[in-house]
């Protein structure tokens, strides 16, 4: 193995759905650093973690944004930046590669598929009809953006589904290990941005508590649920890991089909 920084995608949570490549890498690599703060793997996938690469370090965000360390290292030997998902999904590991390129030390990408992916393919709905995602943040203090509401509500007028996804950091600060958000909490802050959005205004249409979704939940785990309803009934499903939603617009025939295969019994 060549020195470098080395971005290596661990897929979607299951560390079983690592690629042959992301493993042999991994091993090969001098040092292995797990990034824990864009995306988490579950406990009980952490603790098989070391089985599949080796032994690791876990860094936060501001080693990954100031990432001194990581490349002296690099210069010499070969590191590995171990992220679940697919590396360049973060802007944060883009800018990496902006900094490499800089101080001329080598960089190398090896894919994984994402939980975005899969929950696009898992919903039934047609990939070619969503628009823009977002993240349901928490609130910081009184600080609670209506943005990512405002892009649902200009998605669903344009015709186009909303991959929602849930945001794993209270603090705000990337420092400390996650805590995902759950189904109730996102149902209940997207009702304080719509609050905050009808302040002024005649009303919107529809409501939050009127929306369908579809709940996807512990995605490529033994865990794994997927369900459909009303979004103020699937909220009320807290079980299960690491939650993401999606607000389909209006459905087509095969997509209702598959939204009522989905459905809560």
């Amino acid at each position: 193995m060549s020195a470098g920084l080395w971005l290596i995608g661990l897929g979607p949570g299951n560390l079983d759905h690592m690629s042959k490549v992301a493993i042999d890498v991994g091993r090969a690599c001098s040092h292995r650093f797990l990034e824990g703060y864009t995306a988490i793997l579950p406990p009980d996938q952490e603790e098989r973690l070391e089985s599949f690469v080796g032994n690791w370090e876990r860094i936060m965000r501001p080693q990954v944004e100031d990432p001194g360390e990581l490349v002296k290292l690099a210069k010499d030997v070969p590191v590995a930046l171990l992220i679940v998902g697919d590396p360049m999904q973060a802007t944060t590991h883009v800018d990496l590669e902006a900094r490499c390129e800089e101080l001329d030390i080598n960089f190398n990408v090896i894919p994984g598929i994402t939980a975005t992916s899969l929950a696009v393919s898992l919903s039934g709905l047609q990939s070619y009809r969503f628009g823009r995602q977002v993240t349901i943040p928490y609130s910081y203090g009184n600080y609670l953006p209506s943005s990512p509401l405002e892009m649902i509500y200009r998605n669903y007028d344009n015709n186009l589904h909303t991959l929602v996804l849930l945001d794993l950091d209270p603090t705000g600060m990337g420092v400390e290990k996650p805590t995902p958000m759950n189904p109730n909490d996102a149902f209940r802050i997207l009702q304080k941005m719509e609050e905050k959005m009808i302040e002024g205004r005649d009303s919107l249409s529809p409501r939050v508590k009127d929306f369908d979704g579809i709940l996807l939940t512990d995605i490529s785990l033994d865990s794994q649920k997927i369900i459909a309803g009303n979004l103020s009934e699937i909220s009320e499903c807290n079980e299960g890991w690491i939650h993401c939603l999606i607000i389909p617009s209006k459905m087509n025939q095969n997509e209702i089909e598959a939204f009522e295969r989905r459905k809560i019994v």
